[in-house]
């Protein structure tokens, strides 16, 4: 059996992400945070600020004998708009980017490749504008971010922007969910 890899992927908030991506079979832990700036130790407070350089992310741990980096990449695709440069539909900030974050240079090669084909497949009428850049030190989110959907539903950002994300998971890629426990 092969070791969990690590995914760091922004797409816009973290919690969407994190919402999301949990569901698929064979991804492990989800966790939400903060990669791609200088400073050490980020806060949320300092993030949404934008000077920090640190886009919010999401660290994910994955099985590839269950599901492969592409499949995970194209998973996060599916799920926030990357032809948006700095921003998620109201969320805008450099901490909001489109962003994958590698871990290898198999990493990298997949994710060039998927964007060449999905741009080669005119998906959005505009081309992909996500980052690919070496893995920068994570910075785990403050705890009251982690699981924040599971824990928030019925907040009206959540109701109005991470529940049709995670509909729109769901919908896409039924057959690759976990089993409910």
């Amino acid at each position: 059996m092969a070791a969990n890899e690590i995914a760091t992927l922004g797409g816009g908030c973290f919690w969407c992400l994190e919402a999301a991506l949990k569901l698929l079979e064979g991804v492990g832990r989800v966790t939400s945070g903060y990669a791609g700036g200088a400073s050490e130790h980020p806060t949320y407070r300092q993030v949404c600020t934008g000077s920090t350089d640190h886009a919010e992310v999401v660290r994910v741990e994955f099985d590839p004998a269950v599901i492969d980096y592409r499949t995970l990449l194209t998973a996060f695709f599916a799920i926030h708009d990357p032809t948006t440069r700095d921003r998620q539909g109201h969320d805008i900030g450099t901490q909001y980017r489109s962003v994958i974050f590698t871990h290898s240079a198999e990493q990298d090669r997949t994710a060039r490749d998927l964007i060449a084909a999905l741009d080669a497949d005119r998906i959005w009428p505009d081309p992909i504008v996500t980052a690919v850049l070496p893995a920068p030190t994570f910075w785990p989110a403050e705890d009251y971010h982690q699981d924040y959907f599971a824990q928030n539903p019925a907040q009206p950002y959540c109701r109005a922007v991470v529940a049709p994300k995670v509909a729109k998971l769901r919908e896409k890629f039924a057959a690759r969910l976990k089993s409910p426990v």
